[in-house]
């Protein structure tokens, strides 16, 4: 599911718009309606609070990556504790109050310097506070915009994705599987089909992704079946030159010790080398 920014939702937004229009009223020497409603709304109200997680993001600028990470994950969290059903209600009415008075078209028409970040921020609580499963790209995108903000540099999206899929590994079965779609994305290109065998690892590691012991097993069992094919099929291989490779490769593969922790890199270690098991075959063919 995506979710689609909207400046009419946005609390950073529709608190930035207030506070110009109050500006734009008094230069003009008319009275001010927005003062009121940014009162009424921005007080001790559900919206206020968001408003207050907003203004903590825009505070901590020119940040290490690092506490960077932090200011926008705490912010995440402190969001969740929020009423959404209140807050829902409350924007419905500021909105409605605001266009008793202003022109909506006008009030929205103009140009914020931080509007990018903004959409983001708004786009990621929103993406958290959902019950519907989310698109993992849509987060990446709009983390790194905010950690560019932040850091004023550019981020390395292979190192937020990463970051992302390991935090999703913790929540439930279903988005699990989202994650991991996004991880097969990763060695797609090199393997654009995925032969039976394959397709039975990454099965294995949807299902067991939080069953360490239960996924121990299975790498080293399929493991120590990818060295067994792999010396039954390289004693019919002619050329000398692979046979060296081949055993040289069998030699290598590594078992898991019983405190070890299966990751990313195992998953596609199998893949890899059923890849090769299949190459071979196709040799001896």
């Amino acid at each position: 599911m995506i979710i689609k920014h909207s400046k009419y939702k946005n609390t950073s937004i529709l608190f930035e718009l207030l506070v110009r229009q109050i500006t734009a009223d008094t230069l003009s020497n008319t009275e001010s309606p927005a003062i009121n409603i940014l009162k009424k709304y921005f007080g001790k109200t559900e919206l206020g609070r968001e408003y207050k997680l907003y203004e903590s993001f825009f505070r901590h600028t020119n940040t290490s990556e690092a506490k960077a990470d932090m200011v926008i994950s705490t912010i995440i969290e402190s969001s969740k504790q929020l009423n959404r059903s209140v807050l829902k209600r409350q924007k419905y009415n500021l909105i409605k109050e605001i266009k008793n008075h202003y022109n909506l078209e006008e009030f929205f028409k103009t140009k914020l310097p931080n509007y990018k970040a903004q959409a983001a921020l708004f786009t990621l609580l929103e993406v958290y506070t959902s019950e519907n499963l989310s698109n993992p790209n849509q987060i990446i995108e709009n983390k790194t915009v905010l950690l560019e903000y932040l850091v004023k540099s550019p981020i390395n999206k292979k190192e937020v994705r990463e970051n992302i899929l390991e935090e999703f590994k913790n929540q439930d079965k279903d988005i699990r599987v989202l994650a991991y779609r996004v991880l097969l994305e990763k060695f797609n290109d090199k393997y654009a089909d995925l032969n039976p065998l394959q397709k039975l690892v990454l099965k294995e590691f949807i299902n067991s992704v939080d069953n360490t012991p239960k996924l121990r097993e299975f790498y080293n069992t399929k493991i120590n079946e990818i060295k067994n094919t792999l010396l039954t099929l390289n004693k019919k291989v002619t050329n000398k030159a692979i046979q060296i490779k081949v055993n040289e490769v069998v030699n290598i593969l590594p078992n898991l010790g019983k405190t070890d922790k299966v990751n990313d890199d195992h998953l596609i270690n199998l893949l890899q080398h059923y890849q090769l098991v299949e190459e071979l075959e196709a040799v001896n063919e």
